[in-house]
């Protein structure tokens, strides 16, 4: 395993055993033609089949039968579960199945009496999320978190949501840091040989606005709801001037050699950081790290 799968898997392994009550996964051993019970109401049970394309048939406890998408393997597999994602204390019906050579595709579904039938489980992402769909998910449920985990080229993306009422929306995504090395000659950020590539982890509120971003390691989620934490670096140059907004080409602010400062976001090339300034406290402003 590569050290980067070794990051993902151990990632991965942290947000369930950070779960209260750790969501029960489906087992790849079992047979992936065996029939779930699972109990929908008080007194109220669905069975549910994996059929050969990947589809799911489900028998409701009106004794109809409902047809549902599913997901599937490259050999029309799945593999079900019962698991309680929304946090109502009633279990969900999850089907997982593995995807090229590393993702996890997952479809959840949720019984609405009032159609008396399963329901697909939409998220509001506002296109924010990277992993388009929920992937390799886990359930944090000490924060009434989920965890979708992807893998796209060379790097492992979290999206994290949460439930508005019956509403899931995106909470929590990132992006990579697209600056490259250029960030070095100006802001000195120390990393280690366990470190993952920096990205930019957003928090999102329902409506899909942004209210708070930090640069920290892309292959460390976010902890539970606490505030995000950004990795913080020297200033390199005797004087680096600090803008007002992205794209300004004047100011009377600079931060000094060595001043310590926060990374908060990026924007076009333009690194957005927070200065503790001992008697004014906490200064924002744009470092322009592309000198463009």
């Amino acid at each position: 395993m590569n050290r980067i799968d070794s990051l993902r898997y151990a990632m991965r392994g942290w947000l369930l055993l950070g779960a209260c009550a750790p969501a029960a996964a489906a087992s790849p051993d079992a047979a992936p033609d065996a029939a779930l019970q699972l109990s929908v109401a008080p007194g109220q049970a669905a069975s549910a089949r994996v059929q050969p394309d990947g589809g799911i048939v489900v028998q409701l406890p009106s004794g109809r039968q409902q047809r549902l998408a599913g997901v599937a393997d490259a050999d029309g597999a799945a593999w079900l579960s019962a698991e309680d994602i929304d946090f109502d204390g009633s279990p969900e019906l999850v089907a997982r199945a593995q995807v090229g050579m590393v993702n996890e595709a997952v479809a959840v579904y949720r019984y609405d009496p009032g159609q008396q039938q399963l329901v697909a489980l939409r998220a509001i992402t506002h296109g924010n999320d990277q992993c388009g769909n929920l992937m390799g998910l886990t359930v944090d449920a000490g924060n009434r978190l989920l965890s979708s985990t992807c893998r796209s080229g060379p790097m492992w993306y979290v999206d994290q949501y949460r439930f508005d009422g019956a509403r899931l929306y995106l909470y929590r995504a990132e992006r990579m840091l697209m600056v490259g090395d250029a960030l070095e000659a100006f802001v000195l950020v120390r990393q280690t040989a366990e470190s993952g590539p920096l990205a930019v982890w957003s928090t999102f509120d329902v409506a899909g606005k942004v209210v708070e971003t930090a640069i920290a390691d892309g292959l460390v989620a976010p902890r539970g709801r606490a505030p995000l934490l950004a990795v913080s670096g020297q200033v390199v140059p005797a004087r680096l001037p600090l803008y007002a907004k992205p794209g300004d080409t004047t100011t009377r602010r600079y931060l000094l050699q060595d001043d310590r400062v926060e990374l908060l976001d990026e924007a076009d090339g333009w690194i957005k950081v927070r200065y503790n300034n001992p008697r004014r406290g906490a200064v924002l402003g744009w470092v322009n790290v592309h000198g463009r």
